[in-house]
């Protein structure tokens, strides 16, 4: 799932799922690595732990679809008490599409999908 703003995409997949030729760079935004993934086998490009929620948050949220519309907000507040890890992310979109690699199981309920969609508001 790709989206495009200006000329490259930001598109969203789990780590698990192979890589696609339309990835771009690939970035696991996830603080932990993720399970039964070898790292010569993950196909990624950077792993920016610091893009994650806190270890405290992504516990409370707990892939519960109830609380994710209070875990976007709390974690976008995390994300603009540390601006240098979007404008980062930005400044590696405007040179190239980039794909969003999580762990969970929940394709649609998880931090990948607010990140993405915090890097699409500007």
């Amino acid at each position: 799932m790709m989206t495009k703003t200006h000329h490259h995409a930001i598109g969203i997949r789990r780590v698990y799922d192979p890589p696609a030729c339309g990835d771009g760079r690939r970035i696991l935004v996830d603080r932990l690595w993720p399970r039964g993934l070898k790292k010569a086998e993950a196909a990624i490009d950077l792993w920016l732990k610091e893009a994650a929620p806190s270890t405290e948050l992504r516990r409370w949220f707990g892939h519960e679809p109830a609380r994710f519309d209070d875990f976007k907000a709390r974690y976008a507040g995390e994300l603009r008490a540390h601006p240098e890890v979007l404008a980062k992310l930005r400044a590696l979109h405007t040179a190239q599409d980039m794909t969003l690699l999580f762990a969970a199981h929940d394709e649609t309920h998880n931090n990948a999908v607010v990140l993405r969609d915090i890097l699409m508001q500007n």
